[in-house]
């Protein structure tokens, strides 16, 4: 298997509620390894381009209003099924619905403000790597944690 990486942001709900540090530390403590990180202002480009799906709905100008409050934190993760592995960890997008131990079910009661975006599959994933990383701000280094996160024949 190889390793695969994938997006995660960290809404402005959860910087304003001081929680990014929590939630980079879960997904530390699973094994996933930080490739890149960063903190940034999402202006309306980026947000159309990220939301292109829902630039008709009635909701999307309060989206967007959201997703501006404050900066983001834009993480590339990385790990053996990392976009499956975060998805489980996020828990269902409605916080209401989302399963105590999750991130989404520990620290959401929202549909809307639930704490982080993850990349849903490989190619959406690709793209919003690109979307928010320079190549040269994603890095790929050695981790002597692997051979205690990974057996042998799983990378």
């Amino acid at each position: 298997m190889a390793l695969e990486k994938t997006l995660v942001l960290l809404k402005p709900c959860t910087v304003q509620r001081a929680l990014i540090g929590e939630v980079i530390n879960r997904f530390e403590k699973k094994g996933l390894r930080i490739a890149g990180l960063k903190m940034m202002q999402l202006d309306d480009a980026i947000l159309r381009e990220h939301y292109a799906h829902l630039v008709e709905r009635p909701f999307f100008p309060g989206l967007c209003a959201s997703m501006s409050a404050t900066p983001v934190i834009a993480l590339a993760l990385e790990g053996v099924d990392a976009i499956e592995v975060v998805r489980q960890m996020a828990g269902p997008t409605n916080g209401r619905k989302a399963l105590p131990g999750t991130i989404r079910g520990d620290y959401s009661v929202s549909g809307q403000q639930n704490i982080v975006h993850a990349s849903d599959g490989p190619e959406t994933a690709a793209a919003e790597l690109k979307r928010f990383f320079k190549d040269e701000e994603i890095f790929d280094w050695a981790t002597p944690q692997q051979v205690a996160l990974y057996a042998s024949d799983e990378i």
